[in-house]
């Protein structure tokens, strides 16, 4: 299932071309090819979240999770989403603090409440590893993982390809006071 997700098919994204077909409807457009991008460091942009439910494991207790599709920008102009689970847990609240840190929402050592409300359209910058596996058919398959998050690195000009992430700054025009003449503040 893994590989349907990063082939860019996201259940729950209501988007052009997304509509329901008829059992006669005629079809023409194939599929994303299945992109596998090298191991490195890449800009990620946020561009789906469900939530979920871990059932447990023999590491980690049942508990809430966050399913993120995360897109790739790569150097070649190629298209890779990867599905990536944070699992809600004290156990794994380092790998939730990392992510909400690389996206912006968190500074280092700060505490906050995770607002998943903005997590979609977030940007921020990651390191990719490619998880070889046996397929269900006993094969060997590979798919692309996400290995860590980075910090913004304010240090770094503008963010390139094997480089550091730097948040874009904006500043926001000053708008004239619009307090009618002879206005004086508290007075009544």
């Amino acid at each position: 299932m893994d590989n349907y997700y990063q082939q860019g098919y996201q259940p729950n994204d209501y988007q052009q071309g997304s509509e329901e077909l008829g059992w006669n409807d005629t079809i023409e457009k194939d599929g994303p090819e299945y992109v596998i991008v090298p191991a490195g460091d890449y800009e990620f942009t946020v561009t789906n979240f469900e939530r979920g439910r871990h059932t447990g494991s023999d590491k980690l207790p049942p508990c809430n999770k966050a399913i993120l599709s995360i897109r790739l920008d790569t150097q070649d102009g190629s298209e890779c989403v990867i599905k990536h689970n944070l699992f809600l847990s004290r156990k794994t609240e380092g790998l939730l603090c990392a992510f909400f840190t690389a996206i912006g929402q968190r500074k280092h050592g700060e505490r906050i409440s995770m607002d998943w409300n903005r997590v979609v359209g977030s940007k921020g910058r990651c390191k990719v590893g490619v998880r070889k596996y046996t397929n269900k058919n006993g094969g060997e398959s590979e798919s692309n993982e996400i290995q860590r998050f980075y910090e913004p690195d304010e240090k770094t000009q503008a963010p390139t390809y094997g480089q550091g992430y730097a948040p874009q700054q904006t500043t926001m025009p000053q708008m004239p006071s619009a307090q009618p003449q002879g206005y004086v503040p508290g007075k009544f």
